[in-house]
């Protein structure tokens, strides 16, 4: 697999850097603002992630299961990136702009198991997944 094998989407949030990537590193909000509304709740981890931290998460995507996490980049107010056992990475990345910051996500699947996701077209539906959480974050933040 290349390199192309990530999807990726921005925005522009109106809030500062500090408190988008403050929801991020809270394990127990990300249900708050899951675009693909899969993440249920947090089942265990620590208050606050750091590089190296493990998190696990019940999670519904018509089935119930559950998914553990690790913190691969971590960067205060800049990344934080985190995968599961099949290691595909979750990322966003955060950039001080002209009102607010641009928040980027992206989800790499750069591994050969990862015929699935291509094969069942699921670009398409992580890139309008990962639309619809920057929109959450941007509605947690300036509500």
């Amino acid at each position: 697999m290349s390199a192309t094998h990530v999807v990726s989407t921005s925005r522009v949030i109106p809030a500062a850097p500090s408190a988008i990537f403050d929801l991020l590193a809270d394990p127990r909000k990300h249900s708050t603002f899951d675009g693909s509304s899969s993440v249920v709740r947090v089942r265990k981890a620590p208050e606050r992630l750091f590089l190296g931290a493990q998190f696990s998460m019940d999670m519904k995507l018509g089935l119930s299961y559950v998914v553990s996490n690790k913190v691969v980049a971590f960067e205060e107010n800049k990344c934080i990136a985190w995968h599961h056992l099949a290691q595909f990475v979750w990322r966003y990345d955060l950039e001080e702009v002209p009102g607010g910051t641009k928040v980027t996500e992206s989800f790499n699947y750069d591994k050969p198991w990862a015929f699935a996701i291509t094969l069942w077209h699921k670009e398409q539906s992580n890139l309008r997944d990962m639309t619809a959480t920057l929109e959450r974050i941007e509605t947690i933040l300036t509500a």
